[in-house]
């Protein structure tokens, strides 16, 4: 719990000396980064599962609500509500037939949903935009307070995260978390347990696209504009590289890897023409040198004292 809350603390009084907008715009793409990270820590980490579809399910929250405020003129707030109904929907459908497949063949399956989504997005002109992109979204409004500045979509977004990050960690603590390592370690020795595998393998599904579902959505009322480039299988692939590196299975390691990656490229642009370069090697050898993660780092320093919860030192 101390740990929390000087994180808390952390995030709400950085803008106090963050001024600039492109710095919190960056700490923003943290938080939505950190969220869909988050979910699939839970698919990934606890589940046993891996998806390379959630590109897919951040588009159903971003176009999903941005087409239901023009197209059935509901508020913005609302139409996230919809957005997020109908992908938890369409990932426990697509959950109960995919999530009977195993290894490479659940990475191909997942992928296969991220193309289908980004081709349709492409093709559907008329209604997305196509390529193009989609602009004029409206902000998220509570009264006459709209949601339109860096600073104030910064709090929103890290005020959600917060709210489900520490949802997530009392959840994961309890008998549930207790239940996903089981499955995890052996799928076989939960049944006999008497586990219901595939109805935790669907709920940890579905509770990562739908938080990958709001992350999207308050993506697109934040930017005023979405194109289907943003949510291409490049991006499924970006979140489970966050989720590695920061460390799979916990929580405060999709924190992790969300702040070392998401500002990575902007620090390494001094390089110019070797910044991918020093991006890839960079991930390199933090999964050569530390294959737990980025949270393993903390658990072999005397910072684990200050920082670390004590259910992960």
């Amino acid at each position: 719990m101390r740990s929390f809350l000087v994180l808390y603390l952390i995030i709400y009084l950085l803008p106090i000396f963050v001024k600039n907008p492109y710095y919190l715009n960056v700490l923003a793409f943290i938080g939505l980064y950190f969220l869909v990270a988050l979910g699939l820590t839970i698919f990934i980490g606890f589940a046993g599962q891996i998806s390379l579809g959630h590109g897919a399910f951040y588009a159903m929250g971003a176009y999903g609500s941005a087409l239901s405020y023009f197209y059935l003129k509901l508020p913005p707030f609302f139409g996230t509500l919809l957005a997020i109904f109908v992908t938890s929907l369409v990932a426990g459908i697509l959950g109960r037939f995919v999530l009977r497949l195993k290894g490479h063949y659940l990475v191909m399956a997942t992928l296969a949903l991220n193309l289908i989504v980004y081709i349709s997005l492409c093709e559907a002109e008329t209604i997305t935009g196509g390529i193009s992109g989609l602009p004029g979204i409206p902000p998220y409004c509570i009264g006459g307070f709209c949601f339109n500045t860096d600073k104030a979509n910064y709090y929103l977004i890290w005020t959600i995260a917060l709210t489900i990050f520490f949802f997530i960690l009392r959840l994961l603590q309890g008998r549930l978390g207790r239940e996903l390592k089981a499955i995890k370690s052996s799928e076989a020795a939960a049944r006999a347990l008497g586990l219901p595998v595939l109805r935790y393998k669907v709920w940890s599904f579905v509770f990562s696209a739908v938080l990958a579902a709001l992350a999207g959505a308050l993506y697109a009322h934040y930017l005023s504009f979405i194109s289907p480039k943003t949510f291409d299988i490049f991006y499924s692939v970006e979140v489970v590289t966050i989720v590695l590196v920061g460390g799979m299975g916990s929580p405060w390691g999709a924190l992790a890897g969300a702040a070392f990656l998401t500002p990575l490229p902007q620090i390494l642009s001094i390089f110019e023409e070797l910044k991918d370069i020093f991006y890839g090697l960079s991930l390199m050898l933090i999964l050569i040198f530390y294959p737990q993660g980025l949270i393993s780092i903390l658990k072999t320093t005397t910072w684990k004292k200050f920082f670390l919860p004590k259910s992960l030192r």
